[in-house]
Protein backbone atom coordinates (compact mmCIF):
# COMPACT_ATOMS: atom_id res chain seq x y z
CA UNK A 1 0.00 0.00 0.00
CA UNK A 2 1.41 3.29 -1.14
CA UNK A 3 2.03 5.86 2.08
CA UNK A 4 1.94 9.60 1.63
CA UNK A 5 3.28 11.86 5.03
CA UNK A 6 2.93 15.12 4.79
CA UNK A 7 5.01 17.32 7.22
CA UNK A 8 5.76 21.48 7.67
CA UNK A 9 2.24 23.11 8.19
CA UNK A 10 1.75 25.27 11.06
CA UNK A 11 0.14 28.85 11.49
CA UNK A 12 2.26 31.77 9.93
CA UNK A 13 1.48 35.33 9.40
CA UNK A 14 0.50 37.01 5.90
CA UNK A 15 3.73 37.57 3.99
CA UNK A 16 5.64 34.94 5.45
CA UNK A 17 7.11 31.24 3.97
CA UNK A 18 6.12 27.40 4.91
CA UNK A 19 7.65 24.25 3.24
CA UNK A 20 5.76 21.34 3.23
CA UNK A 21 7.23 17.75 2.77
CA UNK A 22 5.62 14.59 1.57
CA UNK A 23 7.33 11.50 2.36
CA UNK A 24 6.43 8.70 0.07
CA UNK A 25 6.91 4.61 0.50
CA UNK A 26 5.99 1.72 -1.59
CA UNK A 27 6.41 3.33 -4.28
CA UNK A 28 8.65 3.67 -7.34
CA UNK A 29 9.01 7.30 -6.24
CA UNK A 30 11.03 7.87 -9.69
CA UNK A 31 8.49 7.41 -12.04
CA UNK A 32 5.41 8.83 -10.00
CA UNK A 33 3.64 11.93 -10.18
CA UNK A 34 3.09 13.82 -7.33
CA UNK A 35 0.76 16.87 -6.81
CA UNK A 36 -0.40 18.79 -3.86
CA UNK A 37 -3.88 19.88 -3.26
CA UNK A 38 -5.86 21.87 -0.64
CA UNK A 39 -8.90 22.29 1.18
CA UNK A 40 -10.34 25.41 3.04
CA UNK A 41 -13.44 25.01 5.74
CA UNK A 42 -16.35 24.85 4.00
CA UNK A 43 -14.81 24.61 0.34
CA UNK A 44 -14.06 21.78 -2.20
CA UNK A 45 -10.92 20.22 -2.20
CA UNK A 46 -8.86 22.12 -5.27
CA UNK A 47 -5.48 21.22 -6.76
CA UNK A 48 -2.64 23.70 -6.20
CA UNK A 49 0.49 22.12 -8.06
CA UNK A 50 1.38 18.95 -9.79
CA UNK A 51 5.58 18.21 -10.70
CA UNK A 52 6.33 15.16 -12.96
CA UNK A 53 8.54 12.44 -12.74
CA UNK A 54 10.60 14.57 -16.15
CA UNK A 55 10.36 17.74 -13.33
CA UNK A 56 8.02 19.10 -15.32
CA UNK A 57 5.79 21.68 -13.13
CA UNK A 58 2.14 23.45 -13.61
CA UNK A 59 0.64 25.81 -10.94
CA UNK A 60 -3.17 26.66 -10.22
CA UNK A 61 -3.36 30.18 -11.35
CA UNK A 62 -3.65 31.82 -7.62
CA UNK A 63 -0.44 30.47 -6.43
CA UNK A 64 1.68 30.89 -9.52
CA UNK A 65 4.99 33.34 -8.71
CA UNK A 66 4.80 32.59 -4.86
CA UNK A 67 4.78 28.38 -4.53
CA UNK A 68 7.52 25.95 -6.27
CA UNK A 69 6.68 22.29 -6.23
CA UNK A 70 10.02 20.59 -6.33
CA UNK A 71 10.77 16.80 -6.11
CA UNK A 72 13.82 14.88 -4.10
CA UNK A 73 13.60 10.94 -5.69
CA UNK A 74 16.72 10.10 -3.56
CA UNK A 75 14.71 11.16 -0.53
CA UNK A 76 11.64 9.69 -1.99
CA UNK A 77 10.15 13.21 -1.03
CA UNK A 78 8.20 16.08 -2.98
CA UNK A 79 7.96 19.48 -1.38
CA UNK A 80 5.86 22.87 -1.50
CA UNK A 81 7.97 25.91 -0.74
CA UNK A 82 4.99 28.82 -0.15
CA UNK A 83 5.86 32.22 -0.18
CA UNK A 84 4.48 35.78 -0.07
CA UNK A 85 0.99 33.41 2.06
CA UNK A 86 -2.33 34.99 2.18
CA UNK A 87 -5.14 34.57 4.58
CA UNK A 88 -6.82 32.40 1.88
CA UNK A 89 -4.25 29.96 1.14
CA UNK A 90 -5.14 29.14 5.06
CA UNK A 91 -6.28 24.82 4.00
CA UNK A 92 -5.80 21.73 4.72
CA UNK A 93 -2.59 20.51 2.29
CA UNK A 94 -3.15 17.37 0.95
CA UNK A 95 -0.04 15.19 -1.35
CA UNK A 96 -1.57 12.96 -3.98
CA UNK A 97 -0.04 10.33 -6.55
CA UNK A 98 -1.13 7.50 -9.27
CA UNK A 99 0.36 4.51 -8.88
CA UNK A 100 -1.94 1.78 -11.69
CA UNK A 101 -4.60 4.26 -12.25
CA UNK A 102 -5.77 4.72 -8.34
CA UNK A 103 -5.43 8.09 -6.68
CA UNK A 104 -3.49 7.97 -3.36
CA UNK A 105 -3.70 10.41 -0.64
CA UNK A 106 -1.73 11.70 2.82
CA UNK A 107 -3.50 12.75 5.69
CA UNK A 108 -3.07 16.25 5.33
CA UNK A 109 -0.96 19.54 6.75
CA UNK A 110 -2.70 22.19 8.34
CA UNK A 111 -1.65 25.54 6.92
CA UNK A 112 -3.33 28.37 8.74
CA UNK A 113 -2.13 32.51 7.11
CA UNK A 114 -3.31 35.00 10.06
CA UNK A 115 -3.87 38.42 8.69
Amino acid sequence: QVQLVESGGGLVQAGGSLRLSCAASRIIFSIAPMGWYRQAPGKQREWVATVTSSDMTDYTDSVKGRFTISRDNAKNTVYLQMNSLKPEDTAVYYCTTIVASRNYWGQGTQVTVSS
